[in-house]
């Protein structure tokens, strides 16, 4: 079953988050995972949720997902895009 991890990102430093959006693709692929949502418009239509910046990629399964999260081609990026954001981040399981 497909996997999909669901970011919201708030942006504190826009310099290193760029540098993230050139690595991060790389590692992402590498797991056979594929953005479905990059950024854009977002609106609040039901809730106390506010978005910032809302990322959703696709992955085969959840656990090839926590394979790329936890990988050794991910930890460079990751540590630069938590350095550069404060960000919600889940997993879930669907079609």
């Amino acid at each position: 079953m497909a996997a999909y991890v669901i970011v919201d990102i708030e942006i504190t430093d826009r310099d290193k988050y760029s540098e993230y959006i050139k690595l991060a693709p790389e590692s992402i692929a590498k797991y056979g995972g594929a953005y479905l949502v990059r950024g854009g418009r977002a609106e609040r239509l039901e809730g106390i949720w506010e978005p910032k910046r809302v990322v959703v990629l696709r992955f085969d399964s959840f656990d090839r997902a926590k394979d790329w999260y936890s990988s050794k081609e991910y930890d460079g990026p990751k540590a630069l895009r938590q350095a550069a954001s404060v960000t919600n981040m889940v997993l879930v399981e669907g079609a």
